[in-house]
Parts: C-alpha cells; structure tokens; sequence
C-alpha cells in the first residue's frame, strides 16, 4: 500500500513540476526524461546484480513495446495535443476514471470476478479525484484525446502484469523507458523539427532531473512492485491521490490555494481508498503471487 500511494503521489507531483520548463519542447523533454531514467535503472540493475532473467523473449518484447508506446508514449502525445481543444480540468476528470476501469478489468486478467466493494470504492475515488479537479470543458476531439489517455493510462499498468513475473518491476521499468524515448523523439522531430531537443538552463535541468529520478525511476519501480501484493484493481484506488497530490504540489511551489472543492475531493477520495483497501483481497493467482516475489527481487 505504501508503495503504490508513494508511486502516485510522485506522479502527481508531475503537473506542476512540468509547469516550470513550459518553455522547453514538450517532446524532447519528455524523450530526454525518459532516456535519463532509462540509465538510472539500468545502472541500478547492474549494481544489484542477482540473477539475471536474461533478455526479453519475443512475446516480452512485443508486450514492452505496446506498453512504451501506449502507457508512456501515446499517453503523453494524448495529453499534450488535448490541451489545444479542451481544459485541464477536463482531461483530468477523464483520466480520474483509471481507477474504475482497473476495478473491472484488472480481475479479469486474474481469472476472478470484479469485487463489488472494490469498484464502489473506484468509483468514489473517480468522483473525487473529478471534483479536485473541476469538471471544465471543451470539444468532442479534446474529449476523444482525453480518453485516449485514460486508455494509455490503463495499458501501463495492465501490459506490465503478464511481464512482472520474469522481469521484475526494475526491468520492466527500465525497458519501457528506454522504447519510449526514441518514440517520443520521432514524434518530437515532426512536431519541432530540428528544435526538438536544446540545452536546458539550469532550473530545467533541476525540473527534468527530478522527473527523471522520482516521477520516473522511483514512482514506475513502485508502482510495478506494488501492482503484484495489491492487484491491478485495488492498486489503482491509488490513481485517485494525482490530483491530490498536483494540489499539494501547487501550493507548495507557491503557484495555488486549494478551495472547497479541492478539499472536499480529497476526502471523497481518501474515503474510496479506505473502502476498497478495507475489503480482503480475494486469493491471488500464481501470476500475482510471482510478482510479489519479482516485486521484492526487484
């Protein structure tokens, strides 16, 4: 449980941060962020040692691609091209869906049905992470981008299930980074051209410094290791503390207030966590209890 709040209060940290290298190509300094954790992991598996699983087999491969360029790739192009045709607060009532979608469909991969209480849960975590961050507006093709995202947002968590046994939540992480780099070059390329990619000034060197080592490297092992003792359905409730932690960010940095319905949202979702945390998990398949282990492997 703490691994997968830690995971998602990192990730929540995301917004704001990326706020203060507004001015850098969106692009390359996704690719760059990701190409910098990429190495961090890597060094960290060679420093670990251990066993190695040896490389990704065919169907791994397949599966990491789909991932890189799904949950991490796709995602952020999502993302960024939704802001041109509707609000923040719009994309992110969307995405607050996540943890709805994973109560469903999570189980199902496991071979279990939907746990009733669960997907209460999910869906007071959805309602108040939608109320911190207002409902907004905006049109039908931002509104088909935005669940474009929800849709990449689910693949990264549900794509890395079938490869966490072997692998492990370091391997994992540090192959989909490394795919999703070059992606997000190319696509960086035919946007910005040959301006995709400059030298940073020093507070965008600290801001991608620290996507590249807490958002990134820290938030994916965590989240990869907590998604085998929790369950893709039960670890997603955790989705719901982004937008509280995007508000605890904000203030922080000194570039918001909180209002009612901020605060109240966030205790909507801290109450959707509790009831869905509060159920017993029902007995883990095989797959899940090897990620466990992976998970403690890393």
């Amino acid at each position: 449980m703490i691994g997968a709040g830690s995971a998602m209060f990192l990730v929540g940290t995301l917004t704001a941060v990326s706020a203060t290298v507004s001015g850098y190509p969106v692009f390359g300094g996704q690719a760059l962020r990701y190409a910098v954790a990429a190495v961090l992991l890597y060094a960290v598996v060679l420093v670990r040692g251990g066993p190695r699983p040896g490389r990704p087999s065919g169907r791994e491969l397949v599966l990491l691609t789909a991932l890189a360029g799904t949950g991490l790739a796709a995602f952020n192009v999502c993302i960024v091209a939704a802001t041109e045709d509707t609000s923040p607060a719009t994309i992110g009532t969307v995405v607050a869906t996540v943890p709805v979608v994973l109560a469903l469909v999570g189980p199902l991969l496991e071979r279990r049905r939907p746990a009733p209480q669960v997907v209460l849960a999910a869906c007071a975590v959805a309602a108040g992470a939608a109320l911190a961050n207002g409902l907004g507006g905006g049109t039908v093709r931002g509104l088909l981008l935005a669940l474009g995202a929800l849709a990449g947002e689910v693949c990264f968590s549900l794509l890395a299930v079938p490869l966490l046994p072997r692998l492990g939540p370091l391997r994992v992480s540090a192959y989909s980074a490394a795919l999703a780099a070059p992606m997000l070059l190319v696509v960086g390329l035919l946007v910005d051209g040959s301006g995709v990619l400059r030298v940073p000034t020093w507070a965008e060197l600290a801001a991608f410094g620290y996507l590249a080592v807490f958002v990134t490297t820290v938030a994916f092992c965590l989240w990869y290791g907590a998604l085998g003792g929790l369950g893709p359905d039960r670890a997603g409730l955790f989705a719901g503390l982004i937008p509280i932690s995007a508000l605890i960010t904000t203030v922080v940095l000194g570039l918001g207030r909180p209002g009612p319905a901020d605060l109240a949202g966030a205790v909507l979702v801290g109450a959707g966590v509790v009831l869905g945390l509060g159920r017993g998990r029902e007995k883990p398949s095989g797959a899940a209890v090897a990620v466990a282990g992976a998970g403690r492997n890393l």
